[in-house]
């Protein structure tokens, strides 16, 4: 019996410190060298609303808006996930095209970037290349009453290469972007 406790204090001992203290540790460490990523990095309103987070996509459907990524998720961070359709699934093919439709079309001379019409793995990229921005300033503009050089001066300053010098194209966060859009750029406000 008392080798049964013995065993019983030793495991109870080693989840406390395994679990408890490891994870408080952590925090801990998180919370000091970056609190605002170990909160979710999440934008915050001045007074206090959270907006969303920088590392998750919403969905933007107004004229005025930077559109994310297509979603097979329909952007719901509690079931991430792909649509799990083969390439050769007439599915993909009929999204696509309506996807362009949406997008104005595409054409030789104005090609549509690939991840504009394709779904990230898990639904939830809140990215979009530089390209991809780029390519929805027209629509942008139009719907916002603004010079199209106005949007793309903006998408331009917004842009960064996440791997800094050892990657090749930029990426535009779509919530910031859609933010400053709505800040800087207010000439028709858009719907959600």
């Amino acid at each position: 019996m008392s080798d049964l406790l013995s065993g019983l204090r030793v495991a109870a001992a080693t989840m406390a410190l395994c679990v408890g203290g490891y994870t408080a540790v952590v925090l801990g460490v998180a919370q000091a060298v970056s609190p605002a990523t170990a909160n979710g990095s999440l934008i915050v309103r001045d007074d206090g609303t959270v907006i969303g987070s920088r590392l998750i996509a919403q969905g933007f459907t107004a004229p005025g808006h930077l559109w994310p990524r297509p979603s097979a998720v329909d952007y719901d961070a509690a079931g991430a996930g792909g649509s799990n359709l083969s390439p050769a699934n007439p599915e993909l093919a009929t999204r696509a095209e309506g996807l362009i439709a949406a997008y104005g079309g595409a054409s030789a001379a104005r090609p549509i970037p690939a991840e504009l019409v394709t779904a990230s793995g898990a639904g939830l990229d809140p990215h979009v290349s530089l390209e991809g921005a780029l390519f929805q300033a027209p629509r942008i503009a139009e719907a916002r009453g603004v010079d199209v050089g106005q949007v793309k001066v903006l998408f331009d300053r917004l842009a960064f290469a996440p791997g800094g010098p050892f990657t090749e194209g930029r990426i535009v966060n779509v919530l910031e972007a859609n933010l400053a859009l709505d800040s800087e750029l207010s000439g028709a406000a858009p719907t959600q």
